[in-house]
C-alpha cells in the first residue's frame, strides 16, 4: 500500500491563490499546508463533538429535557450576581 493517497480538490481561483501564497511564506507544499489545514479542521470538529456530548450529558443530568429549559437555566445562570457564583 502506498504510503499516501492522492485526493483531487477544486478551489476557486482566489482561494487557491490564498492557498500557495500561504504555502509560500510558509515554506510548505500546497499539499502540507492542506494535510494541516484538514487535522485542524478535524481536531476542533471532534473537540466540538465532544463538548456538545458533555453539555447532553450535564443537561440530562440536571433534569433538562428540552432546549427551553436549558436555555431559561442559561438565562438565570447568567443573571446571576457576582455574589452568587
Amino acid at each position: 500500500m502506498r504510503p499516501s493517497e492522492t485526493v483531487t480538490i477544486s478551489l476557486p481561483p482566489e482561494l487557491a491563490a490564498e492557498v500557495d501564497r500561504l504555502a509560500a511564506e510558509e515554506h510548505r507544499t500546497r499539499s502540507e499546508l492542506l494535510r494541516e489545514a484538514f487535522r485542524q479542521y478535524a481536531a476542533g470538529r471532534r473537540r466540538w463533538l465532544s463538548i456538545f456530548a458533555y453539555g447532553e450529558h450535564a443537561a440530562k443530568a440536571a433534569g433538562l429535557t428540552d432546549e427551553e429549559a436549558v436555555a431559561a437555566a442559561i438565562k438565570r445562570h447568567r443573571n446571576r450576581g457576582p455574589q452568587e457564583e
